[in-house]
């Protein structure tokens, strides 16, 4: 004669898969977040930031970003040299792309390229900041230049 002992009550166990679920859905989030901020965001130096990078800067790809320096372009268009400035440091920059015609001394001006080992910085792209004021023409006027 055997006598059957009653089974213990099942152990309920924890679940861990809504948390690996939400863990790795979390990971997608901030993945998919942090990948298009990081894409849409534009970094530049300023000439006394690229300065102070010595040596290591030379041959970099890099965005400069300054002051166009009063009396200090020359050259045409597409063989365009002038001084970028933060106030504190000056760099020359050579260009051989002709700028918008917003260019002009004492404006706001990016330019992406490198800096040679002469110093000169050799812009492959000038991006000039403009007046966000915009003032239509009236009827008949010529739009400033």
């Amino acid at each position: 004669m055997s006598v059957s002992t009653p089974l213990p009550p099942p152990i309920r166990r924890r679940g861990w898969g809504p948390w690996l679920v939400g863990a790795g859905v979390a990971a997608i989030i901030g993945w998919l977040a942090f990948s298009g901020v990081g894409n849409a965001l534009v970094y530049y130096l300023t000439p006394t930031e690229l300065a102070a990078r010595g040596e290591a800067a030379i041959g970099q790809s890099v965005r400069l970003g300054g002051l166009v320096l009063p009396d200090s372009v020359s050259g045409s268009a597409t063989d365009l040299t002038f001084v970028l400035t933060d106030g504190e440091t000056e760099i020359t920059v050579h260009s051989s792309v002709a700028p918008t015609s917003s260019f002009r001394e004492g404006a706001g001006a990016v330019v992406e390229g490198v800096l040679s080992p002469d110093g000169v910085f050799e812009a492959e792209e000038v991006l000039v900041k403009h007046d966000e004021n915009y003032v239509a023409p009236t009827q008949g006027q010529l739009p400033a230049r």
